[in-house]
């Protein structure tokens, strides 16, 4: 029987057995197959990784394992530049529009308050979510590793938290996207961009109480209209929080 050794690294582990975290994993094989089905089979989704080393050299998910191959799988590098390796893919993961499964409702409402592009149908079927996000080049959005794990799926993130307020904070480090938020132009329940209207364009869907707002926005999708209101300041709150979570989460 063939062998070859693997090794996950950083938050790839994540996926692992508490027992097979940070050390060689040996898997014994009798006939080769692609190196991205022997990852997958250690249940890690082809979507999370942005490296394969084999033998030190990088190669793509349709290399075919050899034995005694050794193999190091990385996750999206955030901290180190290795833009003259080959990747295993020739477009970056890492991409600012997102599709989110039918579990993540919030967070797409709490990405939309920070100004992402951020796709969510609350019926929509997975084999449909892994077809729209490919089709559009997002990346995925999921509770559920296994969806992450269709072969015809590129870009897609494993959330871990339960949590909304968590998940928020946890997708604005994983993607690096504090820097990145533009508050409060788009719209939360279509997703679609809002641009800065007159008063005298909108008056008759603002209550007369909102007409005295210095500013308004309309969405330019489904024509709903936002002012500066108590929602507003929860919503400030809400990013404020995230931002000091980040803080917290880098010390």
């Amino acid at each position: 029987m063939a062998t070859a050794r693997f090794r996950f690294y950083a938050e790839l582990n994540d996926f692992l057995l508490p027992e097979m975290r940070g050390r060689d994993l040996n898997r014994g094989f009798d006939a080769s197959g692609s190196v991205k089905d022997f990852i997958e089979s250690f249940g890690v989704p082809h979507t999370e990784v942005d490296l394969v080393l084999v033998n030190g050299e990088p190669v793509g998910f349709s290399y075919r394992l050899r034995n005694g191959d050794a193999v190091s799988v990385y996750p999206v590098f955030e901290s180190f530049d290795i833009a003259s390796v080959s990747r295993v893919r020739a477009a970056p993961l890492r991409e600012l529009r997102f599709t989110l499964d039918v579990h993540l409702g919030r967070l797409a409402a709490y990405l939309r308050m920070a100004g992402f592009d951020a796709e969510y149908a609350s019926n929509a079927s997975e084999p449909a979510l892994a077809r729209a996000a490919q089709l559009t080049g997002r990346v995925l959005l999921t509770r559920d590793r296994y969806l992450l794990m269709r072969s015809n799926l590129d870009r897609g993130y494993w959330v871990r938290s339960a949590n909304p307020k968590e998940q928020f904070a946890e997708v604005l480090r994983r993607f690096q996207l504090a820097d990145s938020m533009r508050p409060f132009t788009r719209c939360m329940p279509c997703n679609g961009e809002l641009r800065l209207v007159q008063l005298d364009a909108v008056r008759e869907t603002v209550p007369e109480r909102a007409r005295s707002q210095p500013e308004f926005r309309q969405c330019a999708k489904c024509g709903r209209v936002y002012w500066e209101g108590t929602h507003h300041a929860r919503m400030t709150r809400l990013l404020e929080w995230a931002t000091n979570r980040l803080k917290l989460l880098d010390q």
